[in-house]
């Protein structure tokens, strides 16, 4: 009687991982940190004494993010620094060294 079920060595080899649909900016990494966190833009930059108007700008890519803002951000959105500096890193693609 079979389930209808298949069994994981049945399955094994018939996945691939799945494709990078797109490629996240840094400004997009901040606002979507941002957004997980359910904060506003006014939200974050109370809690991290960045202008508005600045955050504004770093989510739409006017405005380089940098590492000292980078750290400021992080602690608020509660992620690393290079989540939100680094958004398309991937090892297998480059080398650290």
């Amino acid at each position: 009687m079979t389930t209808g079920r298949k069994t994981k060595a049945a399955l094994k080899g018939r996945f691939s991982p799945a494709k990078v649909r797109r490629r996240l900016s840094v400004g997009q990494s901040v606002r979507i940190a941002r957004e997980l966190n359910e904060l506003s833009q006014n939200e974050l930059a109370g809690l991290t004494g960045i202008a508005q108007s600045t955050i504004s700008a770093i989510e739409t890519d006017r405005v380089k993010l940098g590492a000292e803002r980078a750290k400021m951000l992080a602690r608020a959105l509660r992620v690393h620094p290079a989540v939100l500096l680094f958004p398309g890193w991937r090892t297998e693609d480059e080398s650290a060294a």
